[in-house]
């Protein structure tokens, strides 16, 4: 059995991570959350509150907290922006949108074909 021996911090006697990598490492693996607001009143009014939450930590530690935003964002995710899947209330005023579409350039054409 062999012991590997950490440098020691001459104030406080505690051990020190091996490296910038080791401390990253753990971080990402256990995960560090960082939380602040910031709020502003003006004679008991509250003019602006902003929530301040950072979580720092692997993919698959957030996965495995249930935290997976960024595939569902068209922005970063290829699968997300592919898809032409629309929520109920969405699919509606999409085909409305696309009838109403299709009605203007219908008169369009008629119009042209009327004038041309």
């Amino acid at each position: 059995m062999t012991m590997r021996s950490q440098p020691y911090n001459a104030a406080g006697g505690r051990p020190q991570p091996d490296s910038l990598a080791d401390l990253l490492e753990r971080v990402l693996d256990k995960g560090i959350i960082i939380a602040g607001d910031i709020k502003i009143d003006l004679l008991d009014i509250e003019l602006l509150t902003i929530k301040i939450r950072l979580l720092v930590v692997s993919v698959d530690k957030a996965m495995e907290m249930g935290i997976d935003w960024w595939t569902r964002d068209p922005m970063l995710s290829s699968k997300a922006r592919g898809s032409d899947e629309v929520d109920g209330s969405d699919s509606d005023e999409l085909e409305d949108l696309r009838r109403r579409v299709a009605e203007l350039e219908a008169d369009k054409e008629q119009l042209e074909a009327d004038h041309g």
